[in-house]
């Protein structure tokens, strides 16, 4: 099938830490199907999910509980069956253990490898941090650990790239054989100690990537006119493009979105607009090298 003008479109349903007691975050399992069901009727075709605790007053938290995820990945998969299941495994320090487990029980199509390390840092306008100075630490041998279980369960890697040498690290891990096949990029903007929202910016990281590899922009941030600027010129760019609560609250107007199928019908909306069409799930799949489980 000719997938030349092609887009394959990302949501990324729930985040890490966010409140859903005061934003309106997907946590439960029936919630998770809801929102993936909504994303992938406006065309998304693969669903990024973080899995929230499910004990009552603590669904602000990441869970690695293999019951709890097992829930949440079931349901989605009997509810959506169509879709490509993409597991979040972002963890701070060296103890992968959490994800890990997951990702050798469930098996899913894809898995975000989180490529290098980034200071995560945010600075009020009074120049306080807005939270504790973080180190998101993903050096070589824990990236190799993930690659290493993913190789072992045909799972699909995701590279999620912070920052231009993150990007230029993907290809050094590819020539030293720690992972097969077309390399799949996430470029991560919007982050404020990381890589800016800059359409600009996009050619650059395009040139400096493996090549031939798959791409996609994640663009997150307060300003919502630059999140959807650049993905705009992500999909002019040839790119595939991700979107959903985890990145943004806001709709390319200012307006704030209500659920997940908001954000993916606007996104659907600026890639008919530059003449490219979402991919089907089986376009999804071609393009991207997945085989979807029975």
């Amino acid at each position: 099938m000719n997938t030349d003008n092609k887009v394959v479109v990302t949501c990324a349903v729930t985040g890490v830490l966010t409140d859903p007691g005061k934003f309106n975050l997907p946590v439960t399992p029936e919630e998770m199907t809801q929102a993936t069901r909504q994303a992938f009727d406006q065309g998304a075709t693969v669903v990024h999910a973080h899995f929230r605790s499910l004990q009552p007053g603590l669904g602000m938290f990441p869970t690695w509980d293999l019951k709890e995820v097992g829930e949440i990945v079931s349901a989605i998969r009997k509810g959506v069956p169509e879709i490509i299941f993409n597991m979040s495994t972002g963890i701070p320090g060296r103890d992968i253990s959490g994800p890990k487990a997951c990702l050798e029980a469930f098996k899913p199509d894809m898995a975000a490898c989180n490529a290098g390390s980034l200071n995560y840092l945010k600075i009020r306008k009074d120049g306080q941090w807005a939270w504790q100075p973080a180190l998101f630490d993903n050096p070589v041998e824990k990236v190799k650990q993930f690659l290493d279980v993913m190789t072992a369960n045909g799972i699909v890697p995701e590279f999620e790239c912070f920052d231009t040498g993150i990007v230029r690290s993907v290809g050094m891990y590819k020539a030293n054989g720690m992972f097969e096949g077309t390399p799949h990029l996430s470029f991560v903007v919007g982050v404020e100690s990381g890589m800016p929202a800059r359409p600009d910016l996009l050619t650059i990281l395009i040139d400096e990537m493996p090549k031939k590899a798959h791409w996609q922009v994640i663009a997150t941030g307060a300003s919502y006119d630059k999140t959807w600027e650049t993905l705009r010129a992500c999909i002019e760019l040839g790119g595939n493009a991700r979107t959903g609560l985890e990145d943004t609250f806001y709709l390319p107007n200012g307006d704030r979105a209500t659920d997940n199928g908001q954000l993916v019908e606007a996104l659907v909306r600026i890639i008919r607009e530059t003449g490219r069409e979402p991919a089907t799930p089986e376009e999804a799949c071609e393009i991207l090298g997945i085989r979807k489980r029975v």
